[in-house]
């Protein structure tokens, strides 16, 4: 079984050059900013589409990043502003930038959720590993011919990955451009994750029931200052 992208940058733009700006087919936003790119704490606001523009949904919530903060990774834009990090494999940064939003998974054989959902077996795994030919997709190990020599297992002895969303970062891969990007339950408030975006539990639900891929979901990750800059230019709404 292997689990690739809903949809992606070149499927949108039809194999040309994507640029960072939402697109008008995505109705709706999750929007996460931190103070400055080294900082694990951030805040997470949804929005959707009214009009030419976007209203908030509901109110801002914690977030918790990597522990390294934030680096530029590879989403619905060409090449990264010259300013601030970029991101690599193993280096404990959230990418930063504009990226779809894919399948959800879960321990639970079902969950209240309009997305494609993925019950985690003790089998599947997310392939880190560069050189394989899987290399940032969920596969599962009983059936998938063995090419790599480091993934993360899925189905985990704590709770972290109960529920979450994979987010098409590095789709389709670039070597050690990234890789298993998640949206998930953190451990608590404070602790910064290997490159995902944590969050309580009670958040990671409401993301489930509320997004809905014929809206075209997207996740918007960059520092304030950053997103300021960015604003006007790829069409975000008002923090």
């Amino acid at each position: 079984m292997k689990l690739r992208a809903v949809w992606s940058c070149t499927m949108i733009f039809l194999l040309s050059p994507c640029v960072a700006q939402i697109p008008d087919s995505s109705s709706q936003l999750l929007v996460v900013t931190s103070n400055d790119w080294s900082e694990l704490h951030a805040r997470a606001q949804r929005y959707r589409r009214q009009g030419a523009g976007f209203i908030k949904i509901g109110t801002a919530f914690p977030v918790v990043l990597g522990k390294n903060g934030l680096g530029w990774g590879r989403g619905i834009r060409s090449d990264p502003p010259p300013s601030g990090p970029s991101k690599r494999e193993g280096d404990g940064k959230s990418p930063a930038g504009l990226f779809a939003l894919g399948t959800a998974f879960g321990y639970d054989a079902a969950v209240s959720t309009r997305l494609p959902y993925l019950p985690l077996s003790p089998t599947i795994e997310c392939v880190d590993d560069s050189n394989s030919s899987h290399y940032n997709q969920l596969v599962d190990g009983r059936d998938t011919a063995r090419d790599w020599n480091s993934s993360e297992q899925m189905r985990r002895d704590d709770e972290l990955y109960h529920y979450g969303i994979f987010v098409n970062h590095n789709s389709p891969p670039a070597a050690n451009a990234g890789s298993c990007i998640f949206l998930h339950i953190w451990e608590n408030a404070d602790s910064g994750t290997v490159g995902c975006t944590a969050m309580e539990l009670s958040n990671i639900l409401a993301l489930l029931r509320w997004l809905d891929p014929d809206q075209r979901p997207l996740l918007v990750q960059l520092p304030r200052t950053t997103y300021l800059q960015q604003r006007a230019s790829w069409n975000l709404p008002r923090l």
